[in-house]
């Protein structure tokens, strides 16, 4: 089955800020704590652009591989699993934008468990991971 996250978060600092920090592979651990992240490759044309492929492995799992497919600079990172995983159909899309006085993240990140009930699970304590790491950006 489906699961989706939606998550809406503003910050009170700008959006080329926010995109600067959310961009880096290595600071996404601020999001999915506990996981352990390390970049694998560059991007095609910039550091963190499309190509750009990030591993991460959480607890005693075994790592899986997440590649940035889509980018615009303080706009847009799109990025989906590529590799390992018990989830499949996975993507994650950020949209950035600006308002006076700050900056606001669209998290939308959409997938479905090769096992039963599994994305629900995922769901629950991804959603939980990534609101309270949000509220520890730019702090």
């Amino acid at each position: 089955m489906k699961q989706e996250i939606k998550i809406v978060h503003e910050f009170s600092f700008s959006v080329q800020k926010l995109f600067a920090y959310l961009e880096e592979h290595e600071n996404l651990k601020t999001l999915f704590k506990p996981a352990r992240i390390v970049r694998l490759r560059n991007g095609d044309t910039s550091r963190n652009g499309v190509g750009s492929v990030r591993s991460l492995r959480i607890l005693l799992a075994p790592p899986f591989e997440e590649t940035v497919t889509a980018y615009k600079e303080n706009e847009l990172i799109e990025y989906r699993i590529t590799k390992g995983s018990p989830l499949r159909n996975h993507k994650g899309v950020m949209r950035f934008s600006s308002f006076p006085g700050g900056s606001r993240l669209n998290y939308t990140i959409e997938f479905e468990g090769k096992l039963p009930l599994i994305a629900f699970f995922v769901k629950i304590g991804l959603e939980r991971s990534i609101r309270k790491g949000l509220t520890q950006i730019g702090n």
